[in-house]
């Protein structure tokens, strides 16, 4: 390679390491699926009813989840464990609630968003569970993550949720901690901002090929 291409390609690679900030998340999932966010609308019937079952939803799960709590070592770990709460008030209350399908039609738990339901006006809605901290929320701790995927999560126009629950150490277990709720939130993010990092990355295989071995021995 000459030394012109060389210096093109330190450029860009300076270039994805600036963060790109602030870019409307509405855009992102259109961007990435063509499908809409629909905006929540306040003072629409259908919406408001919506909300209410959701305020329903929110109060069976962190009663349920509050019932034994989950013992785990860290706080941020919690998120994963109160999703299944969630899917199961909205099927309680009669909606339909599933791991969301892709568009090839299998059914993929990981990534955004977790939960995909039906309302009972046939309407498709995405729910991302999620858990916090009362001593971070107002701070840049990073809380939501999205990643392109060949097989994306979006399949529909949509409302996007995130039913997020406050969490606290009922008591410590040893070297870990019983954590249990003590409120919840109900979010509408058509108008959240997002940021870009890239991230370079290598598979075993590339890592640990014979030409980058300098040493090895056995124990």
């Amino acid at each position: 390679m000459n030394k012109k291409y060389i210096k093109k390609l330190e450029n860009v690679i300076k270039q994805m390491l600036t963060p790109w900030k602030n870019i409307p998340f509405s855009l992102v999932i259109q961007g990435l699926s063509d499908c809409k966010i629909i905006s929540f609308n306040k003072k629409a019937k259908k919406d408001i009813i919506l909300l209410e079952k959701l305020k329903k939803v929110a109060k069976i799960a962190g009663i349920k989840f509050n019932k034994k709590g989950v013992v785990r070592p860290r706080p941020n770990e919690v998120g994963n464990d109160i999703e299944p709460f969630v899917k199961k008030a909205l099927n309680d209350i009669g909606y339909k609630a599933d791991t969301p399908t892709t568009n090839s039609g299998s059914k993929k738990s990981s990534g955004y968003p977790d939960i995909e339901f039906i309302d009972e006006f046939k309407r498709t809605n995405y729910l991302e569970c999620k858990t916090f901290n009362i001593e971070n929320i107002s701070t840049t701790q990073r809380s939501f993550y999205l990643s392109p995927s060949e097989e994306f999560k979006i399949t529909k126009d949509a409302h996007h949720f995130v039913m997020s629950f406050e969490i606290f150490i009922a008591k410590n277990i040893g070297k870990n901690n019983l954590f249990k709720c003590k409120s919840w939130k109900i979010l509408s993010v058509e108008n959240l901002d997002v940021d870009v990092k890239y991230e370079f990355n290598a598979d075993n295989a590339r890592l640990y090929a014979k030409e980058l071995i300098i040493a090895r021995g056995d124990l």
